[in-house]
């Protein structure tokens, strides 16, 4: 299983900044750039975990 790309971007809408958090076609957006950066370093801890959970043990 690939590791699916994890992207923080702005995104500028009516005037205000906002942090969009893709994975995927999948998205969300938060007004602080610090949740996004938390938000998605989990999105990817939960990734990798899910990943070695799946992986057969030796």
């Amino acid at each position: 299983m690939s590791s699916p790309s994890i992207v923080i971007e702005p995104l500028l809408q009516r005037g205000k900044l906002y942090w969009q958090v893709r994975m995927g076609r999948r998205s969300l957006i938060f007004q602080q750039e610090q949740a996004a950066r938390a938000f998605a370093a989990q999105l990817h801890m939960r990734h990798l975990w899910l990943q070695q959970g799946a992986s057969p043990d030796d």
